[in-house]
């Protein structure tokens, strides 16, 4: 068989992800607030892109002015003033004008050479910045900005405020400095005070009493090592630790079982006195340190608004607030094209930038009609969540509505991520529409975990203490109403619900109906 060189010719379909197709499927994924940063970043970058607020065309304000009123530059004088120094032939006022008109000496009113003020205290300057002369220690122009801005102290500047004025000692508020530098987001010290003390160098009982001492700060249950000790700092402050009180706290394990035969025998108190300190501790709070959390917290806006409509049907459009409008200046790409002292680089550059502000703006209309298809599609199939409560939310998964809308499973599932729909019921996720379905008893329909879990809850809220049903009865009940599901299901949904067993529950029940509550 001879080898030879042929030439053959081949047609062939491949999907090329070229950064333009990548950028478009990112953009869908993107929410209002990263949306909106990158038109900024992009607007920026490109100058033939414009927001819709910035063009000239816009509604205006026109002030009206007082007869014979000098010295007001309008819009209209803006041609005719063009390259004048308005400044000085209409608005020249002297120092000695200003003087006799304010009634008093300019330089009282713009001092500039002043000099420098002496904090009062330098060594507190930098706890106290509305000391006299704590600006001048800024180099910065405007040396207060954070008396202006609304800013929240996170848990350390909570705890260096009291450091100071807590301890006299260089090595006790060295030893406090440390086990502050220890604590976690709730609050607690997760350290031995053995070795702190060896670590430092210090006597172990110069640790005791200093933590003894941060153990008095504000909220109360900082520096707590468990949370038994965390509860009793709270109830110290409160004057409510007695010896039952304490006992209680120290038993939270068989508090959690709901064991109340056993608390009552070690804390000798009878069950209606059992329930009202259980009742006490629910008031306490078990991570003092988390409302210090300064995580940013950004307002949900809803990208779709649902509303009845007069026919009886449902009215799905997007929210015009979260829609970005962003135009491309075709004049002013005319204009700066059709100078003849361009060079090649710079015809490159403008094409370049051309191409770009077209595939934004036709990737932001994409963006808007694929969420707008797949949010009406999923209002059709979710009518009756919509008109009659969470009991009637369908079971839905992302490849039926992609098969729905002839769309790619993976850019519904991109669609919706971290977008809202705005309905009469509340604001929900779009991910919360999709659940997995749990088969019908009788081979109908099938019915939506959401659904079940609701079922659930309503039963075990309206159980009785006499008769509290456990995950058999459940099952055994919602069997009978068309839901085939398993006792480990049921399990598994009301750990997640956060319900105790129904021995606790029993427990728990039976208690508050004897002691009337």
């Amino acid at each position: 068989m001879a080898l030879s060189a042929q030439l053959q010719l081949r047609q062939n379909q491949s999907v090329v992800m070229t950064p333009q197709l990548m950028q478009s499927i990112r953009l869908l994924q993107l929410t209002h607030a990263e949306l909106l940063q990158y038109i900024e970043q992009e607007v920026e970058k490109n100058p033939l892109l414009n927001h819709e607020t910035d063009r000239g065309d816009g509604p205006t304000l026109d002030l009206p002015t007082e007869p014979g009123a000098e010295g007001i530059l309008t819009s209209a004088d803006d041609e005719n003033t063009h390259g004048t120094d308005w400044f000085r032939n209409e608005l020249d006022h002297t120092g000695k004008e200003i003087s006799a008109q304010m009634d008093t000496a300019q330089e009282d009113m713009f001092p500039e050479d002043s000099g420098a003020a002496r904090p009062d205290s330098p060594e507190l300057a930098a706890q106290w910045k509305s000391m006299p002369g704590t600006a001048s220690l800024s180099n910065d122009t405007f040396s207060d900005l954070d008396g202006f801005a609304a800013k929240s102290d996170t848990l350390r500047d909570h705890v260096a405020e009291q450091l100071i004025f807590a301890f006299s000692d260089s090595v006790s508020r060295l030893v406090a400095a440390d086990l502050a530098d220890h604590l976690d987001e709730a609050g607690y010290l997760p350290v031995d005070v053995m070795e702190t003390a060896d670590r430092l160098n210090v006597d172990v009982k110069l640790v005791e009493q200093v933590l003894q001492t941060l153990q008095e700060f504000d909220p109360p249950g900082l520096f707590a090592r468990n949370l038994s000790e965390c509860l009793a700092i709270q109830l110290r402050r409160k004057e409510r630790l007695d010896p039952a009180m304490e006992c209680l706290v120290g038993n939270l394990e068989l508090l959690a079982r709901r064991d109340f035969k056993t608390l009552r025998r070690l804390c000798g108190v009878q069950e209606a006195d059992l329930l009202d300190m259980m009742a006490e501790i629910r008031t306490l709070d078990p991570k003092p340190g988390n409302r210090f959390d300064n995580a940013n917290i950004q307002a949900i806006v809803p990208d779709i608004l649902v509303r009845p409509a007069a026919d009886g049907t449902w009215s799905v459009e997007l929210n015009a607030e979260t829609l970005p409008r962003v135009l491309f200046d075709q004049a002013y790409y005319l204009e700066v094209s059709s100078q003849p002292g361009n060079s090649e680089e710079d015809r490159e550059y403008l094409n370049e930038c051309m191409r770009n502000a077209n595939w934004l703006t036709r990737s932001l209309d994409q963006r808007a009609k694929t969420i707008m298809k797949v949010a009406a599609e999923i209002v059709l199939r979710q009518s009756d969540f919509l008109t009659h409560g969470v009991e009637n939310l369908r079971p839905m998964t992302l490849k039926s509505v992609a098969d729905a809308i002839q769309m790619h499973e993976s850019t519904v599932s991109r669609v919706t991520s971290n977008k809202y729909m705005l309905t009469p019921r509340g604001i929900f996720e779009l991910k919360f529409f999709f659940t997995a379905a749990i088969a019908a008893a009788s081979g109908g329909a099938g019915h939506s975990s959401e659904a079940v879990r609701h079922r659930i809850r309503q039963m075990i809220d309206a159980e009785k203490p006499t008769r509290v049903l456990s995950d058999d009865v459940i099952v055994r009940a919602l069997k009978q109403d068309g839901i085939d599901i398993a006792r480990r299901t049921v399990a598994k949904y009301r750990e997640a619900m956060n319900i105790a067993s129904s021995v606790q529950r029993r427990r728990e029940k039976g208690a508050m109906d004897r002691a009337g509550l």
